[in-house]
């Protein structure tokens, strides 16, 4: 069974970037899930699944895969381009303001 390691993208829903500076090894799966024909939840046999360690550094989560036996590949983090500036609402009234203000 394969790990894959990479470092977590921030989530959509939010401009914050919690949880996206540790590096997370998780399994890949090993059978598909299933859909229970009663209850129509998704169930699979594997537990590799459920497992999904964190760690502070790239090598950290290669050395325990290592030291472990774990066949593993690594996914390398995609940076943004542009350096966003964090900005507060009491810019929007700042009397050195660089733009005009428009509605």
């Amino acid at each position: 069974m394969t790990a894959r390691i990479y470092q977590p993208a921030k989530s959509a829903m939010t401009s914050g970037e919690g949880n996206t500076r540790s590096w997370v090894l998780e399994f890949e799966p090993a059978e598909r899930k299933s859909i229970d024909p009663l209850m129509g939840w998704t169930s699979t046999g594997d537990m590799g699944s459920q497992v999904r360690l964190r760690f502070a550094t790239r090598e950290a989560a290669i050395d325990y895969a290592v030291r472990h036996g774990i066949p593993h590949r690594v996914e390398e983090p995609k940076k943004r381009g542009k350096t966003i500036r964090p900005l507060g609402y009491g810019g929007n009234y700042a009397h050195n303001r660089r733009i005009a203000w428009t509605h």
